[in-house]
């Protein structure tokens, strides 16, 4: 492995159920339990919106080379359950919905938006090609 592949971020605790992850370039994102009062994502909200946003840079650039989309957005759901192999989701499911105005490049970017999606989903995003073939996850505790 060198180390342009490897990816990492950092999570930091900043309050009782509160955190902050960084990355590498500085860029944080808060998050936490999802308590009523706070409107964070919790860890499973990102996790839903890194699938959605892996395939949606991938369609993005596929596409919006022929035409800029009048419209974009990507619906990712999941079901939670709680059964003999623990809290996970099931069910997964990304629905892209996009428009294109007229002409001859939006009609190019409306016929190889299906295509898109597919080689995004089969072969090019990292996070549902990670999920879907269930790479194993280690977690330790550092010797500090």
């Amino acid at each position: 492995m060198t180390d342009d592949s490897l990816r990492s971020v950092t999570v930091e605790r900043t309050s009782t159920g509160h955190f902050v992850a960084t990355n590498v370039r500085g860029g944080t994102i808060a998050f936490g339990t999802g308590a009523a009062e706070d409107a964070e994502f919790t860890p499973v909200e990102l996790l839903l919106a890194a699938l959605g946003g892996c395939t949606a840079v991938d369609v993005d650039v596929a596409t919006s080379r022929h035409a800029e989309p009048t419209a974009f957005t990507v619906a990712v759901q999941g079901t939670k359950v709680d059964d003999d192999l623990g809290n996970r989701l099931t069910d997964l499911a990304v629905t892209f919905h996009v428009t294109f105005p007229d002409g001859e490049g939006a009609e190019r970017a409306r016929a190889i938006l299906p295509r898109a999606v597919k080689t995004s989903h089969d072969r090019l995003c990292t996070v549902s090609r990670t999920v879907e073939t269930g790479t194993p996850v280690a977690a330790t505790v550092a010797d500090d």
